[in-house]
């Protein structure tokens, strides 16, 4: 009588990690050749820029189209460039999205289509946004 509840259990088990998948993790770019990590801060989701074509070229690149000129000295290595992101577990949203290629900063929205996939859009006034597909790194 017990073996069909423990192999229901263990049938569950194996199956949770699949459930509980979410947008923490490393992330591919479309573009710069970009990978983002994507980790919890706090309640929110926030990401940094680990690498891109930039950093590979000039490991102490700086953000130099900042808006803001006080801000044009720091690197673009480990930059904060997603924040304040609320919701889940597969749609995030009313977060900001920073752009080191024009130094603007956009409302956003992340979701994930897939285990390995998501969607991220980025908004100065909808509906003028631009979306790009990430994929996870391994």
């Amino acid at each position: 009588m017990k073996l069909p509840i423990l192999a229901a259990a263990f049938a569950v088990a194996l199956s949770a990690p699949a459930l509980a998948q979410d947008a923490t993790g490393l992330w591919q770019t479309e573009t710069n050749g970009g990978q983002v990590e994507i980790s919890r801060c706090g309640n929110s989701l926030c990401g940094k820029l680990v690498t891109s074509n930039h950093i590979q070229t000039d490991p102490t690149a700086k953000d130099l189209k900042n808006k803001d000129a006080s801000l044009r000295a720091r690197p673009l290595k480990n930059m904060q460039m997603l924040y304040d992101f609320t919701g889940g577990p597969t749609k995030w949203s009313s977060g900001k999205v920073y752009n080191a290629d024009d130094g603007g900063t956009y409302s956003g929205t992340i979701i994930l289509t897939s285990p390995n996939t998501l969607k991220l859009k980025g908004c100065i006034v909808a509906p003028i946004c631009k979306t790009q597909n990430w994929t996870r790194v391994k």
